[in-house]
């Protein structure tokens, strides 16, 4: 039998790599940026710490819509929750909405979306100020 502690300290030493999914965006001129998106992490906040041109004004706040993404393949968009009405309300509001737009703060990076591919529209609407683009804190 293995003392408690021995097994504990042995889930401790998870290997990270296994706790990270891999997700490509993709930009308004095709080119692909492919990075390793912790689970537990919104598709927003990834973008913001690998330097990927994804606005989020409200920073993810769920007040706006410039953190619309387009998810490329049908099957992976299917394994993600149901939009919530208030964010069915905000991309209302998106540019260039598609039958498989979800804003990047809505989409949490969990292992079956190991994958993942999201487009990124050319242009967003940010009613605060036109143009402005916050940078993450």
């Amino acid at each position: 039998m293995v003392p408690i502690a021995a097994a504990e300290l042995d889930s401790d030493n998870i290997d990270v790599e296994s706790e990270k999914i891999s997700v490509t965006f993709v930009d308004k001129n095709g080119e692909e940026m492919n990075i390793k998106v912790p689970v537990g992490m919104s598709m927003l906040e990834a973008a913001h710490e690998n330097d990927i041109d994804l606005e989020g004004a409200c920073e993810g706040s769920l007040a706006c819509s410039t953190c619309h993404v387009i998810v490329m393949d049908m099957s992976q968009y299917n394994k993600l929750e149901d939009p919530t009405d208030e964010e069915n309300d905000m991309l209302d509001l998106a540019f260039g909405l598609t039958e498989t737009s979800r804003l990047g703060c809505q989409i949490i990076a969990k292992p079956e979306l190991d994958g993942l591919r999201l487009a990124i529209p050319a242009a967003t609407r940010n009613f605060a100020v036109d143009g402005y683009k916050p940078k993450p804190h």
